[in-house]
């Protein structure tokens, strides 16, 4: 892994170099963001190779495998250009009310093959668990994800929001080269534990959600409504008495951004995750072409330790008790 701040990284695994944000296709899926838009989904992820992104991280849970095959559709004649990261590990009921995980060997085999079909490719760069199943042995889902290694179906193996002790039982039967868990300067629970083990171990750390669904995009407002199947509808963050406090902690952090470095919240946002450990990869979730302005200027430059200190002040005069991301956790089998 490179020791460079700034631009790229290694992943053990992935024969190319990976610039350090990488786009997120949750929303481009539709399940849970209002429904899919697949022209513009087409143009964001094109202007996103333009740009320099290297690796796409998607999961077919995204609308129950449409973020794959618009992914798919618009990779082609560019497949060399990019690492594709997806997801395994999760299943949902015929009528696709009701997600929950599922790691059998049996079920990472049947979600393999529709992956590669969906995303029109015949491997998977990086292939993560999405969530852990706490009713299938560690050590099956392991060796049938090695098996699939071997057979160059697979180039990496990841996991995502797995605690430490899951990575060791993971890392026992596989090699190990990524963690994908939340994090933004609202969320920051991994700093703990997940951040110290993937800097031990040489982890790369897909960092999603680091914008916290909006709240740090400097577009927020507090007459914002949420319709629909919206994710942030159930998020506490964003009702009363909450989201007043972390409204006004990214009005403040965007004045900081302007002042000190003529930067936007966002572009603080995610150099704020790219400075915290230099194997993070913040995950820049876009639907639109236009959403994929901006990445560059979260590059080339560096937060100061005294610039840390002060976002933190910030952030403890405003959020009293920070609140998780726990709400998004999908129920066991």
């Amino acid at each position: 892994m490179s020791n460079n701040p700034h631009d790229t990284i290694h992943i053990t695994g992935i024969d190319k170099p990976i610039l350090r944000i990488a786009l997120g296709t949750w929303a481009i899926g539709g399940w849970q963001w209002g429904g899919p838009d697949d022209e513009n989904a087409i143009k964001t992820i094109h202007k996103a190779i333009d740009d320099g992104i290297t690796l796409i991280d998607t999961a077919p849970v995204y609308g129950f495998g449409h973020s794959e095959e618009v992914i798919g559709k618009a990779i082609q004649g560019k497949r060399d250009k990019i690492a594709l990261a997806t997801k395994v590990g999760l299943n949902w009921t015929d009528d696709k009310q009701k997600v929950f995980r599922d790691s059998r060997p049996e079920r990472i085999r049947q979600e393999v093959e529709d992956s590669l079909r969906r995303l029109k490719t015949d491997y998977i760069d990086l292939y993560q668990i999405h969530w852990p199943d706490d009713k299938t042995p560690i050590e099956e889902t392991a060796a049938e994800l090695e098996k699939l290694r071997k057979e160059g179906k697979i180039r990496a193996i990841g996991v995502s929001n797995f605690s430490t002790a899951q990575m060791d039982a993971i890392r026992k039967h596989a090699q190990l080269s990524t963690a994908q868990p939340p994090y933004n300067l609202f969320e920051r629970d991994i700093e703990s534990d997940i951040l110290p083990y993937a800097k031990q171990h040489d982890l790369g750390v897909l960092c999603y959600g680091p914008l916290c669904r909006g709240l740090l995009s400097g577009k927020m407002t507090k007459d914002r409504e949420f319709k629909g199947d919206d994710l942030r509808k159930i998020d506490p963050k964003f009702s009363a008495p909450h989201f007043e406090h972390y409204l006004a902690a990214a009005q403040e952090l965007s004045e900081f951004a302007k002042d000190t470095y003529n930067k936007n919240l966002l572009a603080l946002a995610v150099r704020w995750v790219l400075d915290k450990y230099d194997g993070n990869i913040p995950l820049w979730g876009a639907r639109k072409p236009e959403q994929i302005e901006g990445v560059q200027d979260a590059l080339g430059w560096k937060l100061s330790d005294n610039d840390l200190r002060t976002i933190d002040t910030i952030l403890k005069k405003h959020i009293k008790n920070p609140i998780g991301p726990e709400f998004m956790a999908p129920p066991n089998r």
